[in-house]
């Protein structure tokens, strides 16, 4: 079975193919098809992620696997959510990202967030699963650690007691938002494999 990850982004493809390990499967992402771009213009980690792989469905003829996912804190109304990917702007980078959110969060008395994770999956004959995770945390008052990518250094997992930059990346595939949205979608594509 093929299945297309409907992103470019080195860093989750990477994650991705780590977490989704079903026998047989075949993982493809948009980087195998050219000129292929999406706005992501919904209202909602959902909607995001259908658009997407709808999409990459359609233009693949594959079953297509999206995800939208993003850091979502309270203290903010809920930013930067939707947006995490370009928070600070069009030309955002994870760096000035993490600078943008420390400055919005420097007066603020709650540091409460949460990582969230919603994956769609799209088939060419229109059957369509989704799943969730979450992940809790508190945002830090500056970056510990060198690894991870987006705001992990600056997320802190209480029940670690380190952000998730400070841990190895076995350690978070295991724990993260997207950890525990794509193990529920692997066994999902496990028993929809007998249905190709």
């Amino acid at each position: 079975m093929k299945i297309v990850l409907a992103t470019k982004n080195e860093d989750k493809i990477r994650e991705i193919k780590k977490i989704l390990k079903v026998g047989g499967l075949e993982i493809l992402s948009l980087r195998d098809f050219s000129d292929y771009e999406v706005v992501e213009d919904g209202d909602t980690f959902y909607a995001n992620a259908r658009k997407k792989a709808f999409l990459a469905a359609s233009f693949t003829n594959l079953p297509a696997l999206s995800d939208d996912s993003g850091l979502v804190v309270a203290s903010l109304g809920g930013l930067p959510g939707i947006y995490s990917a370009r928070y600070s702007g069009k030309n955002a980078t994870y760096e000035s990202n993490i600078r943008k959110l420390l400055r919005e969060l420097r007066h603020c008395s709650s540091r409460a967030a949460k990582f969230v994770c919603v994956c769609v999956l799209y088939f060419p004959d229109g059957r369509i699963f989704s799943t969730r995770g979450e992940l809790q945390g508190l945002i830090t008052k500056k970056k510990l650690g060198s690894g991870g990518f987006g705001y992990d250094p600056v997320f802190y997992v209480r029940r670690l007691r380190r952000t998730l930059a400070e841990i190895p990346p076995k350690l978070k595939n295991e724990i993260s938002h997207r950890g525990i949205a794509f193990r529920k979608m692997a066994e999902i594509i496990k028993s929809e494999k007998v249905k190709m």
